[in-house]
């Protein structure tokens, strides 16, 4: 069973797009993604996400997806949210990981706006709904035009609100004013998808955090976040600042490169990359070290 999810909070505020590990040769490392959640629960989240873009999700099979989200689920399925990326540039695709991620025990879904095909905006709303409409499993939509080439816009947004399933969007938009605009009139559950903008982005109403930087600094996100919910913007501030070498490492290239890398570094599961992701270089895997090492990480 799921933890309690509110209206306000429905994947809970502090959630990890999850890595994929891979054994050394390439396969799917089931036992070490249970390993890697459990660490990560234990670390303070409230949920994981499995399947994402973090997660190599272009380069597994519809079969390993289930069998990933089984094996989580199966881990820390009963003490985090578990929501299962099931969005692609094919609506009938999108579909049916939906059902096999309901079928595997996924708590929610996360759906990513349709990439390379630049749908119009009836194109989103219908593809969202018809994921909404696939199972009884609660949607967080994905907004990252930097990626997909569309945004989904304000007036889309509000529409896909009135489904009873689609509860809250993922933001990585990096436009507070469309945010501001798009908390106000959707209501939905609003989580920051980039960490850089975490503190700004709970300023203007977000409720949370879909991170990829939570695989190293949950307790510190989960401090800033709490500070927040305190009125304690002093401490937040501080908070964010004292992250900021840790945002800027971790994104000075592609984000699965650099988090695998890291856990690397602190002995945490993860594995090689599937191509056309290739690992750090050891200049660059320095300058993470550095990097990391400046935001307070130990490795």
């Amino acid at each position: 069973m799921a933890p309690t999810s509110t209206p306000q909070t429905p994947f809970g505020r502090v959630l990890t797009a999850m890595v994929t590990p891979f054994t050394p040769d390439g396969a799917l490392d089931l036992d070490g993604a249970q390993r890697l959640a459990a660490h990560l629960v234990d670390s303070g989240n409230d949920g994981l996400i499995v399947n994402g873009t973090t997660g190599e999700s272009p380069t597994t099979s519809d079969a390993e997806k289930a069998q990933l989200v089984r094996a989580v689920v199966d881990a820390v399925g009963d003490r985090a949210f578990v929501v299962a990326g099931a969005g692609t540039n094919d609506t009938h695709h999108s579909l049916e990981l939906a059902r096999a991620a309901q079928d595997a025990g996924a708590h929610g879904l996360l759906a990513v706006t349709p990439y390379y095909s630049k749908p119009p905006q009836e194109g989103l709303l219908r593809h969202f709904t018809a994921i909404a409409d696939a199972t009884e499993l609660p949607v967080m939509l994905y907004d990252i035009p930097g990626r997909s080439g569309v945004p989904i816009n304000t007036e889309t947004m509000v529409r896909l609100a009135e489904h009873p399933r689609i509860v809250a969007n993922k933001d990585a938009k990096g436009d507070l004013g469309r945010a501001s605009w798009a908390i106000a009139r959707s209501g939905l559950a609003w989580y920051s998808g980039d960490d850089m903008l975490n503190l700004p982005l709970l300023s203007v109403g977000a409720v949370g955090f879909v991170s990829v930087v939570g695989h190293i600094v949950t307790p510190e996100l989960r401090a800033l976040l709490d500070a927040h919910l305190n009125g304690d913007v002093t401490k937040a501030t501080e908070i964010h600042q004292k992250l900021l070498p840790v945002f800027t490492g971790m994104f000075r290239t592609q984000g699965v490169i650099t988090t695998k890398a890291a856990l690397g570094l602190q002995g945490l599961p993860a594995g090689p990359l599937r191509l056309p992701l290739v690992e750090l270089s050891p200049e660059e895997t320095e300058q993470l070290t550095r990097d990391l090492a400046a935001g307070g990480v130990q490795l």
